[in-house]
């Protein structure tokens, strides 16, 4: 199954289940209790939100200011965005994956792996997409002045 038929296909079915959970969740501690453990997430959820993009910002700054590439941060900004976006969701299969997203650890493992598999330094510019075969060139460098 191709990339775009997958996100559809999941755009399709968590809702779903989103709403099953609910209402399962709903029906043994109350609708209330429900109520509020979406609204508690929600709030916790923007907490973290804003506390984790805030360090990565300024470990982006920090790495700046070095002079070293931010390559890490840049990759984990997005992953914040979409726990935040995630979070912000009603629902509890959501809230555990933006909860997910937030984790500094397993973000950084996220983001190792996409640089390591996805992104490849061609003649100064990065391009994205898996490294293939015929993308490296062996040679002999030498300078002349």
């Amino acid at each position: 199954m191709k990339g775009f038929q997958s996100i559809f296909l999941l755009v399709l079915i968590i809702p779903f289940v989103e709403i099953y959970l609910l209402l399962k969740v709903g029906g043994i501690i109350g609708a209330f209790p429900t109520i509020f453990l979406v609204v508690f997430t929600a709030v916790v959820g923007t907490w973290l939100l804003r506390q984790q993009g805030f360090a990565t910002f300024q470990k982006l700054q920090s790495n700046l200011a070095q002079g070293t590439i931010p390559a890490y941060e840049m990759i984990e900004g997005p992953i914040i965005l979409v726990g935040g976006i995630l979070l912000l969701t009603p629902g509890f299969i959501t809230d555990v994956l933006g909860f997910a997203c937030l984790i500094p650890q397993l973000r950084r493992r996220i983001a190792q792996y996409v640089i390591e598999n996805f992104i490849v330094q061609t003649e100064g510019h990065f391009k994205w997409g898996k490294p293939k075969e015929r993308d490296a060139l062996e040679g002999e460098f030498r300078k002349e002045d």
